[in-house]
């Protein structure tokens, strides 16, 4: 299976109001960057964007470690939040409909074509990847 590494980023003016979001595909000596904007969203809605898009771009299932310092889309699965909500119907725990409930089912199909490894990584620190994600969001944005 091959492998890709994906970063990703979100980011909003406001919250809500116009969002951005990136992310950076790596495949063996390939990168590849991608980016796009909403007029009225949230931060949590482009931090979704950011991984279901970069998914999206992979032609055949592979092996994918994802990096986002996004605690949000992260712990969902690290914490295995994702499979009580698909346990329950697409409840929380204290039986509330899921947020943004139809980009987790598309990010959660995806998780089944794929082998996803999800990575929290500090936001806004040293790590070039997730800095250049960050870019690419907020210069969508603009």
């Amino acid at each position: 299976m091959e492998k890709v590494i994906i970063y990703t980023d979100g980011a909003c003016s406001g919250n809500p109001g116009p969002g951005g979001w990136g992310a950076i595909l790596m495949y063996k000596e390939n990168k590849k960057e991608i980016a796009g904007r909403k007029e009225d969203t949230t931060n949590n809605v482009m931090e979704l964007t950011a991984v279901v898009e970069g998914l999206k771009l992979l032609k055949f299932p592979c092996e994918v470690e994802i990096y986002s310092d996004s605690a949000y889309v992260v712990n969902a699965f690290q914490q295995r939040w994702m499979d009580n909500w698909v346990k329950n119907n697409w409840k929380t725990a204290g039986k509330a409909p899921v947020k943004n409930q139809e980009l987790w089912q598309e990010l959660y199909d995806l998780t089944k074509i794929h082998k996803v490894t999800f990575h929290k990584v500090k936001g806004h620190s040293d790590n070039e990847f997730n800095n250049r994600c960050d870019e690419l969001a907020r210069n969508a944005i603009k």
